[in-house]
């Protein structure tokens, strides 16, 4: 097959293509979330709330789209394509498997790695009556569990929610910003998503008392099939253009905390000869000195 490359007519169609060429540093991660042929009230209302959480860096499908993920991956490709986005969250419902969500990122627009997911509970963000954080808030995510840690698949679960969530990069942090927290917690074989939002209180000094309030959406998930890339895909995908690694600098080295250290060379010194500050006090006596000098007085004496 030959594909005719054709230069953009106007500047709209320039500026559309500018956007989706590949940069040094990448857009924000977008998402598209896909409701599947037989899909229920209950996967319906977890997509909205997930894309309620995600805006405004996600595209919500509404029309249902019968296809399966893990037989056939064309469809995904297709509208990974057409809608520029490189993470999707698919939700169906059947006999088999009731209540599921297939959750996946892409490489050069083909599907890296997806997991399907379970869900045994969940409470809306309309149930929970209280107040919301406003549209685009980055959240703050907690993972709790050792499963997180040991196991291959809920490692790669857990670096798959941080690319899902994490939202843009930020180059600073401002107290006021912390106010929505997205808690992961792995036990018995299950996956706890909760959402609350951070209330700062006062405490009577400078640092505020930290309360945390329910806010939803909230899930019970267990983990059904997987679909991971090998390991050689997967570090390719992790692979970094040489312009953005940071130069080596000699004797400067940083530790895990971004504190910067550096190193000096210098030549031994002779704490002898080193000068000092002169006081009155520190002065030599005649005697010291005529004692240094091996007895003989610095006077001459007088001749007869």
């Amino acid at each position: 097959l030959i594909y005719c490359y054709r230069k953009p007519k106007t500047k709209r169609a320039k500026r559309f293509l500018e956007k989706r060429e590949p940069k040094l540093k990448e857009n924000t991660k977008n998402a598209m979330l896909i409701k599947g042929g037989n899909a229920n009230l209950t996967v319906t209302e977890v997509l909205k709330d997930i894309y309620a959480v995600k805006k405004p860096f996600a595209v919500l499908y509404k029309k249902k789209n019968i296809t399966r993920p893990f037989e056939d991956q064309t469809s995904l490709e297709f509208f990974s394509k057409k809608s520029d986005c490189s993470l999707f969250l698919f939700g169906s419902h059947n006999k088999k498997r009731p209540n599921n969500l297939i959750i996946g990122r892409m490489f050069d627009y083909h599907v890296l790695d997806m997991i399907e997911l379970g869900v045994e509970k969940f409470v809306s963000l309309k149930d929970v009556k209280n107040s919301k954080c406003p549209e685009g808030t980055k959240p703050m995510l907690i993972f709790a569990g050792d499963m997180f840690d040991g196991n291959e698949e809920y490692r790669r679960l857990k670096s798959l929610l941080i690319d899902f969530f994490r939202g843009p990069s930020v180059p600073s942090i401002r107290l006021a910003g912390l106010e929505y927290v997205l808690h992961f917690t792995a036990l018995d074989g299950k996956i706890y998503m909760r959402s609350y939002k951070v209330l700062l209180k006062k405490s009577g000094c400078k640092i505020p008392r930290i309360e945390l309030e329910e806010m939803g959406p909230s899930l019970d998930l267990v983990m059904r099939r997987t679909h991971l890339a090998s390991d050689d895909l997967y570090k390719l995908s992790l692979k970094q253009p040489k312009a953005l690694k940071p130069k080596k600098k000699k004797n400067i080295s940083h530790d895990v905390f971004g504190t910067t250290y550096g190193r000096i060379h210098m030549q031994k010194q002779d704490l002898s000869k080193l000068q000092t500050r002169k006081m009155k006090g520190l002065k030599k006596r005649p005697a010291e000195k005529s004692a240094e000098d091996g007895g003989v007085s610095p006077k001459k004496s007088k001749s007869g």
